[in-house]
Order: structure tokens, then C-alpha cells, then sequence
């Protein structure tokens, strides 16, 4: 029997505050920081590192991993959804402009994908296999996991089996928010479970 411990970590508020960013590549603000080094404690520890490309994310995983001393690998699958024409708008401005879009795309995000943005099955395709490709190349290790509100949705959605059309409405993901999940692998096969989710 084998454990690995993955912990994810949302980024923290970005440089202009909410709105869809997806590949729009703010840093973080200062609250966003202060947010991250709150989120992080003394008493955690980790063997690896596995960020996000997205400047949201990199840069306090670089730091972090300086910090600490341990390995950081970057992962160009776990960035976030594209979310097309919405991007750098706020929810209220995504109303205004396409209506009832806006909810219908939290209620079923698969048959109301954002004009010009990533198809949800592809979002959730790239996700599970960057996410898996870690999860075999760290086995046995403690792994943080710095990414994006949506990727983590994914995550929790192929952990847990909930249908993909319900994976955005499922679970509160703020800022900062940790979530923990346990693979145990053993001659029986692989057993993954959350652990735990604090929005």
C-alpha cells in the first residue's frame, strides 16, 4: 500500500478584483498575497510542488518553493478554463451584455459554454490528465497544488463522481480555499478520497 497526499490551493484575489480572468494573466494583489501566506501554515509540509502556469499562481509557488527548499514543477494543463468573450468581465457586466447566459452556465456549464470560451469536456479532459500525470510521477509523496477555482472543481468532480454538467454548482471554491485528497494505491488498485474541503 502506497499514500500520496495532494493538497490544492487556490490563488488568491488577483490585481482587479473578481471577474471571469481564465487565461487573462493578472498577478496577484496584495490582499491575494496576504490571503496565500494565511492559507499556508508552519506545520505543513510537503516533498513537491505543482503549479498552474498562470501568474496567479506561479509566482507565490516559486516563492514558496524558494522559501522552503522544496522541488517545483510547472503544469501547463492544470491553468484555468478559457472562458472566451467573457473574459475580464464581472458577473453583473456578463449579465447585463448576455442575459440569463450567466446561470444557465452554472447550471449546466456543458450545454452553455461561454461564446468563443473552452468546451467544459475539454476543460475537465486536460485537467484529469495533468492532474493524474502528477499524481503517478509524485505517488507516495505530500503534493501541493496551486491552481484555479475551476480546475479544482474538476478535480473534486473525478474524485467524487459528480456529473460534469453539476461540477460548477457543487462546491464553494473562494480564494485561498484548500481542499485534501488521499490515494491510496495497493494490489487491489487505486482509491482516491477527499479528505477535506475549507472554503
Amino acid at each position: 500500500m502506497t499514500t500520496t497526499v495532494i493538497d490544492l490551493i487556490r490563488h488568491g484575489e488577483p490585481e482587479g478584483g473578481q471577474m471571469f480572468r481564465g487565461s487573462k494573466d493578472d498577478p496577484l494583489s496584495p490582499v491575494g498575497w496576504q490571503q496565500m501566506e494565511a492559507a499556508v501554515h508552519g506545520h505543513d509540509h510537503w516533498d513537491a510542488i505543482v503549479s498552474s502556469p498562470m501568474t496567479r499562481c506561479r509566482l507565490f509557488a516559486e516563492q514558496l518553493s524558494q522559501k522552503r527548499r522544496i522541488p517545483l514543477h510547472i503544469e501547463d494543463d492544470l491553468r484555468e478554463i478559457g472562458f472566451g468573450d467573457w473574459e475580464g468581465l464581472t458577473s453583473r457586466q456578463v449579465q447585463e451584455r448576455y442575459g440569463d447566459h450567466l446561470s444557465r452556465f452554472w447550471q449546466d456549464p456543458i450545454n452553455s459554454n461561454p461564446p468563443g470560451g473552452e468546451a467544459i469536456t475539454d476543460f475537465y479532459q486536460r485537467v484529469t490528465l495533468g492532474f493524474d500525470r502528477w499524481q503517478d510521477k509524485l505517488a507516495s509523496q505530500r503534493i501541493l497544488v496551486v491552481c484555479h477555482g475551476g480546475v479544482i472543481r474538476m478535480v473534486l468532480a473525478n474524485v467524487l463522481g459528480i456529473p460534469l454538467e453539476k461540477s460548477f454548482a457543487g462546491f464553494s471554491v473562494p480564494y485561498a480555499c484548500r481542499s485534501r485528497i488521499q490515494v491510496d494505491q495497493s494490489e487491489f488498485g487505486t482509491f482516491r478520497s477527499l479528505v477535506s474541503h475549507q472554503p
